[in-house]
């Protein structure tokens, strides 16, 4: 018998070059995506698909901006705020990502002390993450409030292109969709992880399993891209 599969073995077809080979890896490998969660998955190809439609408004902003013969207006000038007399460019901008960036920091922790299974830590820093995330949407709210009053419209705007502004609604809004979308998740597994749904498989939604606080994580992911995300809108829009 030993020798059969000694024989079989040596007589196996090598693997394939390139990508053909790449992808007979994964095909035979029976374990890439047996340990990983339904919920999780789902998360994963969900992201995937937000990844392709920020990416096409971020290349539309930029084919815009480049294809425009009218001066584009000058982010510095644009969001600066009056302070003490003097203008000061991008500062509300500056403190809407260090509120968002920070917020990644706190969803870590959550997730970190969820698999601990220390529900009143988790709680906390869940909802102090969706409270750093109500905070960038309120600024986020204040400068859509200030630009507008100053005559921003989506057909034009008083400083240049007439595209800035339907460019920056667009993506600021589609942002700030996402990130209040998030806010009112993590309150509601914040709210479970409370109340140690997650310890007694109380039935309810994200709850069905006993001891699964793999949501805490799956809320980190989606946390962490729209973060990632707002990245890019900082370096792209508001940068150049």
């Amino acid at each position: 018998m030993a020798e059969t599969t000694m024989t079989h073995t040596s007589q196996m077809e090598p693997r394939p070059a390139g990508w053909r080979g790449i992808a007979a890896d994964w095909a035979s490998d029976q374990r890439a995506f047996k340990n990983v969660s339904w919920g999780k998955a789902m998360m994963w190809i969900f992201l995937l698909s937000d990844t392709f439609i920020f990416g096409c408004f971020l290349l539309s902003y930029m084919t815009a901006r480049i294809s425009t013969r009218v001066p584009w207006p000058n982010p510095s000038e644009v969001f600066a705020l009056r302070i003490g007399g003097s203008e000061i460019p991008l500062i509300l901008i500056a403190i809407m990502t260090f509120v968002l960036i920070s917020s990644s920091g706190t969803m870590a922790m959550a997730v970190n002390f969820g698999y601990r299974r220390d529900r009143r830590k988790t709680a906390i820093l869940m909802l102090l993450t969706a409270a750093l995330g109500a905070t960038f949407v309120g600024m986020q709210a204040f400068e859509w409030t200030k630009l507008i009053t100053e005559g921003v419209r989506p057909w034009g705007n008083p400083w240049g292109a007439a595209q800035f502004g339907s460019c920056f609604f667009m993506i600021t809004g589609f942002h700030g969709t996402h990130v209040t979308i998030g806010v009112i998740f993590l309150i509601i597994v914040a709210r479970k992880v409370w109340r140690g749904d997650f310890d007694t498989g109380r039935p309810g939604y994200f709850t069905s399993r006993r001891g699964r606080y793999e949501n805490v994580e799956i809320m980190g992911l989606y946390w962490h891209f729209v973060d990632l995300v707002w990245v890019f809108i900082f370096a792209f829009f508001y940068l150049w």
